[in-house]
This record gives C-alpha cells, structure tokens and sequence, in this order.
C-alpha cells in the first residue's frame, strides 16, 4: 500500500469507531437489588448503575408491587458525581414482587429503557 492510502483507511477506520460512540446508548451495568433476587423487607432503595453517564432530567426508576403501587418513596436520583449513577428511595415494602422499570436517556440524547423484578420476603 502507498503511504496515502495507508492514511486514508486509518482515518476511516477512525471515522468508523467514532460514529459508533456518537450513537451511545446507557444500558445497565449493576443493579441492586438484582433481576430476580430475593431481599428482606428491609431494602431501602433501588440503584443502577450504567454503562454511559445520564441525562438527569429524562432519566427515571419506577417501583411498583403486585397491584401496580408506586413502592419509591421520591422520584429517581442521577448521582451529580457519577452520572452512570442512579437511583430511588422506596417506601417501607410489604413481603411480594416488585417490579422495577427504567428510563435510561444518555448524555447524548439516545434513550434505552427496561424492566425486572425482585422479591421481598
């Protein structure tokens, strides 16, 4: 290859992977309590941590039980030091399954969102 278009495809390739990061997206990374995990009636709240950092203002954790009851005692929390970093306070939890359903929007505007749930015992 000529020294040209050795140049050329490594400005490409580099062209290429960045327009991969332009398209970010924050997908979870840890959550606690987990998908599918058992805790005590004692969990104070619900976290997740991300994979790109969050856009406070459009980003959200929602807490329900059974019966579609808001359990989250506030709305969601994007850490100001750790923006990968949410989550929500949770009301004093009666034994059953909870379901946890998130709003991920990234700093670049791309929104993800999903859901789990966690039993209480």
């Amino acid at each position: 290859m000529k020294p040209h278009t050795t140049t050329r495809a490594a400005v490409a390739a580099l062209m290429l992977a960045g327009s991969q990061f332009a398209h970010a997206h924050a997908y979870p990374t840890h959550q606690a309590p987990g998908a599918g995990s058992t805790v005590t009636d004692a969990q104070k709240d619900v976290a997740i941590d991300f994979d790109d950092g969050l856009e406070p203002a459009f980003s959200s954790i929602a807490v329900t039980d059974a019966q579609g009851n808001a359990a989250a005692s506030g709305k969601a929390v994007v850490d100001p030091s750790n923006r990968k970093h949410m989550s929500v306070a949770l009301k004093p939890l009666a034994p059953g399954i909870y379901t946890v359903s998130w709003i991920a929007v990234a700093a670049d505007g791309h929104r993800t969102q999903g859901h789990y749930t966690f039993t209480v015992k």
